[in-house]
């Protein structure tokens, strides 16, 4: 039987960024959801076709001050979420992950669905920089249009060599 939209988007996760092998990543689990759903609801966004989601986007609002020890390799993605204080105002936004199913690709759906993401959390929060680490070209190129569309700044944590 073939797998759901829903199994294929979690295997794509762990293939492109192998979270159980790096403790610097955040992995999603309930708990890491219910936190970024009081951070902010846009931090998760999703399309999702008749059979589940094809495109996942994680965005996380944080302070200026994480973000620099983020950027500069000082705290880890979990580190990041855990120490973001709730009910504040953010001025920074970190740009985590966007999966795209492979036949979903190139159509536009992560530019869509990040851009109202983005639009939303910048509707609550004076978002004054980007921020991201990518670990795919295809991410590197999302992340640059991203903060050509609203504007900002996008500084870039460095990606370690495997």
């Amino acid at each position: 039987m073939a797998l759901s939209n829903f199994e294929r988007m979690i295997q794509l996760a762990e293939d492109v960024f192998a979270v159980h092998n790096d403790p610097a990543q955040l992995d999603v689990d309930e708990k890491v959801m219910e936190r970024l759903e009081k951070i902010h609801p846009a931090t998760l966004s999703e399309h999702v076709e008749d059979d589940g989601p094809v495109v996942w986007i994680l965005l996380i609002p944080t302070t200026i001050d994480l973000m620099n020890k983020f950027v500069a390799e000082e705290i880890s993605e979990t580190e990041l979420l855990n120490k973001t204080p709730l009910n504040e105002k953010y001025e920074a936004l970190y740009l985590c992950s966007a999966l795209v199913l492979p036949e979903f690709r190139k159509k536009g759906l992560a530019t869509k669905v990040g851009m109202e993401a983005i639009k939303s959390i910048q509707a609550d929060h004076p978002i004054k920089y980007l921020f991201t680490w990518n670990f795919t070209d295809e991410g590197a190129n999302l992340a640059d249009s991203a903060a050509k569309y609203v504007n900002l700044p996008l500084l870039k944590r460095p990606v370690r060599k495997h």
